[in-house]
């Protein structure tokens, strides 16, 4: 089954590298570098400190660090990629609480295997969670446009 999990994270990689991109190369490097800090920080105090839940077996492991880079970076393009940002809030809202959802299912599937465990943290924290962290990435995109904006002026 572990397979499988690998398979879709290169699958989503390829999908993420080849879809028509909306954004420009530096919001893509820069919100790509948070998502990957913001879901490594956050990997690290919830695994490692409060051992919630980890990547294959208790402590670090290298080949979890590989999964959350083929995961956390394809999301974060694919998902920001195609945010409706110009368009009203009930679509934006509709679009991150979709992501959560399908977030949130993919989880569950990968909870399956044995590529991550949960050890205390349920699955419902993650529904939680999900959109706060979406909406983080939204933030942090709106920054860099504001960033990239005031640098053209």
């Amino acid at each position: 089954m572990l397979i499988f999990v690998y398979i879709f994270f290169i699958t989503l990689n390829f999908i993420s590298y080849f879809v028509p991109k909306r954004l420009y190369k530096i919001e893509l490097y820069s919100i790509t570098l948070f998502a990957l800090l913001f879901g490594v920080i956050a990997d690290l105090i919830l695994d490692l400190h409060y051992k919630l839940y980890g990547y294959f077996e208790g402590g670090f492991q290298w080949k979890g660090l590989l999964g959350e880079f083929l995961y956390f970076i394809p999301i974060s393009i694919l998902f920001l990629n195609y945010y409706p940002l110009y368009k009203p809030y009930k679509n934006q809202i509709f679009y991150i609480l979709s992501w959560s959802v399908i977030s949130t299912l993919l989880e569950w599937s990968i909870l399956k295997t044995d590529f991550f465990y949960a050890n205390g943290w349920k699955l419902w924290y993650s529904a939680i969670a999900y959109p706060i962290i979406f909406l983080i990435l939204v933030i942090n995109l709106k920054f860099v446009k504001k960033l990239l904006k005031q640098a053209s002026c």
